[in-house]
C-alpha cells in the first residue's frame, strides 16, 4: 500500500497541519518507508509460533523481573472527593454531555 501525495494532503487537511511542499514530500517518503516495513513484517510466516507477553521474555526469564501488581498506598477514595461537586455511591457525578 503506498500513499500518494494527494494522500498526504488530505491526511494532513483533515488533521488540520499545513504542510509545505517539502515537508509533504518528507511525510510521503517516510510514511511509504513505514508502510514498506509493515508489508516485510506480514510476509513473514509466523503460523505455529506463539505470542509473547513481553518481548525480553525471548533472552531472559521475565516473571522473575516484575513485580506482583499488589495496592502499596491506603485507600483515599473519601479524602479524594470531599472537593467534587456531587459524588453518589463512592463515583463523581458529571452532567450529561451527550443527548
Amino acid at each position: 500500500m503506498a500513499l500518494t501525495p494527494q494522500d498526504i494532503g488530505r491526511i494532513a487537511h483533515l488533521a488540520r497541519l499545513e504542510l509545505s511542499p517539502s515537508e509533504s514530500e518528507r511525510m510521503l517518503t517516510q510514511l511509504n518507508g513505514f508502510f514498506a516495513t509493515v508489508e516485510q513484517m506480514r510476509a513473514v510466516d509466523t503460523s505455529g509460533i506463539e505470542p509473547l507477553a513481553h518481548p525480553v521474555a525471548t533472552i531472559q526469564d521475565v516473571q522473575l523481573r516484575l513485580r506482583d501488581d499488589v495496592a502499596s498506598e491506603p485507600n483515599q477514595r473519601e479524602a479524594n472527593q470531599k472537593s467534587a461537586p456531587a459524588v453518589e455511591r463512592g463515583l463523581f457525578l458529571v452532567p450529561k454531555v451527550i443527548e
